[in-house]
């Protein structure tokens, strides 16, 4: 079960004020408190009689609780996790407890060098992980070598709808709006992995690292005792919070001040374990400003730049009406400038934050509000040379998505909308972005009305849909050969043709396994997939004719026999298949046969370099098990 996972899977994601997590369960374990949710909700209920019991749950936070299939280096395990998710919200109903799920639907500004940085790491990440596997031939054993497949947190949003579950996605700071929306609520408790949600003056926070579905228990971190310990008023938390050092003041910039403080708590002080918070706590209290008055952080004699960070870091924990001793003026962070206003009419921006706070859009807020796109790690070798990075092979589909959402042409002061994109992948330092032009669609003359491609469901809309996906992916020439298949199967079909006429890498095997995984995930359940056999044998061999027909006529045939990516100066090697039969390596595409490929752009191609071959590249086995004790 989930509670079996080891506390290790969350030290890597304890996000928010630099050793709080440490400090509270280490030095200060009176400030956990195991908690019975059950009971839990039953006070609440008894106290608040007209509102239901209610937990916000940090969907974020909670990936890597949810996600614990065991061959994850494929990610491909839809049923078992939609298995992993429905257990998880079933244990809650039980216990009468309604969830609300909210995801980070963008990335602030103010909080981009952290997530910049936050990348940079796991990218260091995978590159080990890779390394491991090509000098052991499986996936890693160790929970410490291990990353989300890409796109989950995409993946379930949609699964947690499809489970009858309220969810949603942030339009600013997901911690501030996770906090807001449990605190107007009268929620009864916040489940995530964040220390912030201490500092944060809002319900109760709850562990999901310490949750234990069977017995429905897990750890309160509680703010009112961790005052206490310090000796802080409530209001102080968010300034204790950015003098450590959190998400938007960086640890290093409030050096000089903890250290200052740390030299004379020490003075009077035994060394004991956390008496850095100790020492900054004493600091606050002593320069606290007296009952009734408001002095702001001016007070504490900073450097100008060091007063700017901490004005900025403690408005961010500011909820609607709440104020803070320290600033001058209280007033909430600003909102952020709608820098794309003048290109896209109100009635769509507004549908565009209406369909993103409901979790059913993905990243057409972000282009529409402020043209940016954020795309975060996915496993990708660096040391690869012939399979171009993700960011590179769906370029042209990103360029054809944003000029449906945004002019193409120059506005009358010869101004070029660009949409800018922060991607990730081997190779980019992601010192700034990259400034992404929006294209028109290749066959479609005039673009679709937005508003009637999202909320129209007449049949001529539903033909217009169908057409610009197609459009989108280069593929209208098929439209009236997947007329026959329904929406799910057109999309597989899309995505399968175009990666294997831009990558020219997929051989039959790969179709296979890509064609089957979207067929069977149709079914319920193994035994329903046996009885319908036969329909869905021929489903499969008629959409796979016709992605080998569409490879074929634009003259890029997919390959009879699997084949390993290769390495710069790589010997022919042999391939263990899953059947355990071997096979000799077929023909490599060459470097100049991978320049000649139409996908990638100029910008692109110079942040990707394709690296030398790693020296042990061999055999690849990639589905072992892990020991009981680590499931």
């Amino acid at each position: 079960m989930a509670h079996e996972l080891a506390d290790d899977l969350f030290t890597q994601l304890n996000m928010g004020v630099k050793g709080l997590q440490y400090f509270m369960e280490t030095c200060c374990p009176d400030t956990c408190v195991p908690v019975d949710l059950k009971q839990m909700a039953l006070n609440h209920v008894k106290a608040h009689p007209d509102s239901a019991a209610t937990i916000v749950v940090d969907g974020m936070a909670c990936l890597r609780y949810w996600y614990r299939c065991q061959a994850w280096v494929h990610g491909g395990q839809w049923q078992e996790y939609m298995h992993i998710l429905q257990e998880f919200v079933d244990a809650f109903t039980a216990v009468g407890i309604r969830l609300v799920f909210i995801f980070d639907g963008t990335v602030e500004e103010q909080k981009r060098a952290e997530w910049v940085k936050r990348r940079l790491r796991v990218n260091q990440d995978i590159a080990r992980i890779f390394q491991y596997i090509k000098t052991h031939g499986q996936q890693p054993n160790s929970r410490e070598l291990f990353c989300l497949p890409s796109g989950l947190a995409t993946f379930s949003i949609f699964a947690l709808k499809s489970l009858g579950q309220e969810t949603r996605c942030s339009v600013r700071e997901g911690d501030y709006e996770v906090s807001n929306y449990a605190l107007s609520h009268n929620c009864m408790g916040i489940l995530g992995q964040d220390t912030d949600f201490v500092i944060y003056n809002t319900v109760p926070y709850l562990s999901i690292s310490k949750l234990n579905l069977n017995r429905m228990t897990t750890v309160l971190f509680s703010r009112e005792r961790l005052c206490q310990v310090l000796k802080l008023h409530m209001t102080d938390l968010p300034l204790l919070s950015c003098l450590l050092g959190n998400d938007i003041v960086p640890e290093q910039q409030m050096q000089r001040l903890r250290n200052s403080a740390l030299a004379s708590y020490r003075k009077r002080n035994k060394q004991v374990q956390g008496d850095k918070v100790y020492a900054v706590a004493e600091f606050i209290t002593v320069h606290h400003p007296r009952s009734g008055e408001t002095f702001g952080v001016s007070s504490l004699l900073l450097a100008e730049a060091e007063e700017e960070a901490l004005e900025k870091g403690i408005r961010t924990y500011l909820l609607p009406g709440q104020t803070s001793p320290w600033l001058k003026c209280s007033r909430p962070f600003p909102e952020s400038v709608r820098l794309m206003d003048k290109y896209v009419p109100g009635e769509i921006l507004q549908a565009a934050i209406e369909k993103h706070t409901r979790a059913e859009c993905f990243l057409i807020y972000n282009v529409l509000y402020d043209g940016v796109v954020e795309c975060s790690n996915s496993l990708e070798d660096e040391d690869e040379v012939e399979l171009p990075p993700q960011a590179v092979l769906y370029l042209p589909v990103r360029e054809r998505i944003y000029g449906l959402l945004l002019p193409v042409q120059p506005d009358c002061s010869g101004h070029t909308v660009s949409v800018k994109e922060w991607f990730v992948f081997p190779g980019n330092p992601l010192k700034e972005p990259t400034r992404v032009t929006p294209k028109p669609l290749n066959y479609i003359k005039e673009s679709p009305d937005l508003m009637a491609l999202w909320f129209r469901t007449d049949p001529e809309v539903k033909t217009v849909q169908a057409s610009t996906l197609l459009d989108v992916f280069d593929l209208y020439e098929f439209t009236e050969e997947l007329k026959q298949f329904d929406s799910p199967l057109i999309a597989v079909i899309c995505l399968v043709t175009y990666i294997a006429i831009q990558a020219r890498q997929l051989s039959l095997e790969d179709v296979d396994a890509y064609l089957s995984q979207a067929v069977c995930v149709r079914f319920k359940s193994l035994t329903e997939m046996q009885q319908l056999r036969p329909s869905w044998m021929s489903l499969f061999l008629s959409i796979r004719e016709l992605v080998l027909g569409a490879c074929r006529r634009r003259g890029t045939p997919v390959h009879s026999r699997p084949r390993r990516l290769q390495y710069r100066d790589a010997r022919p090697v042999e391939v263990d298949d899953l059947r355990g039969e071997r096979r000799p390596q077929l023909h490599h595409t060459t470097q100049q046969e991978f320049r000649q490929q139409p996908a990638a752009s100029a910008h692109y191609q110079q942040g990707y370099r394709p690296r030398p071959r790693h020296p042990k590249r061999g055999r690849y086995q990639l589905a072992p098990r892990w020991p009981k004790s680590q499931n």
